[in-house]
């Protein structure tokens, strides 16, 4: 088995609905929001992590082909239909094996964080608050209200994606390139049927994804003068 190539696919995510990924409070502050989203620590701009991108792929890849109940993620565990699944998505244990593609976190575009930050519609700096509350059925009143952040509908975010092709011989790569981008594609459509981050089913996290044409990089290049 060996590196033939690395597939690039780089392009936007847009926010149709406000998403909320959360992130920790290190602290709680008198008034202070509830449910924070994860930020950057350098300029602390909200992002979306890339375990998030690759897990919910995975999580949708798994329920629409009834592979991996379990979440054992070992080989021989799935279906014919998901077998593929693990060798993209890397499996564990023993027998298990390392991850083919590869999720960066994705930062917001120049342009939206630009817009964001001297958005004068935004309640925090680059985000929304949702008032959200629970409703007593029998009573008919609404209790114990709290405040989500949420990333406004509309915002942008670069996304890069890497796939290593990695085979025992070229005319099995060939074959595998495409297994894996066809994977792909559908783990995409399938995100954006249906939601990333938390709260989807109450209309949180829908997503449109702009995807460039895929970029290949033998392995050759990175050993050439």
């Amino acid at each position: 088995m060996r590196l033939f190539k690395k597939i690039f696919i780089t392009g936007k995510v847009q926010l149709v609905t406000g998403l909320h990924i959360g992130d920790s409070k290190e602290s709680v502050e008198i008034g202070g929001v509830d449910s924070p989203v994860v930020r950057r620590k350098d300029n602390n701009e909200p992002y979306i992590p890339g375990s998030s991108l690759k897990g919910k792929m995975r999580a949708l890849l798994e329920i629409a082909t009834g592979s991996n109940a379990d979440s054992k993620f070992r080989k021989g565990d799935y279906s014919l239909e998901g077998k593929i699944i693990p060798e993209l998505f890397g499996s564990a244990g023993d027998d298990g094996m390392p991850s083919r593609i590869l999720v960066r976190d994705a930062y917001l575009t120049k342009d939206w964080a630009k817009k964001l930050n001297e958005s004068e519609f935004t309640d925090m700096p680059f985000t929304e608050i949702k008032f959200e509350n629970v409703i007593n059925r029998i009573k008919g009143t609404a209790e114990h209200p709290r405040q989500i952040e949420r990333i406004p509908a509309g915002t942008e975010f670069e996304i890069e994606f890497i796939i290593n092709i990695i085979a025992e011989n070229e005319q099995s790569a060939i074959s595998l390139e495409k297994e894996y981008l066809d994977l792909f594609s559908s783990g995409i459509r399938l995100l954006e049927d249906d939601y990333l981050g938390g709260s989807g089913t109450r209309g949180y996290g829908k997503v449109k994804f702009q995807i460039n044409e895929p970029k290949a990089k033998d392995v050759n290049e990175y050993f050439s003068a």
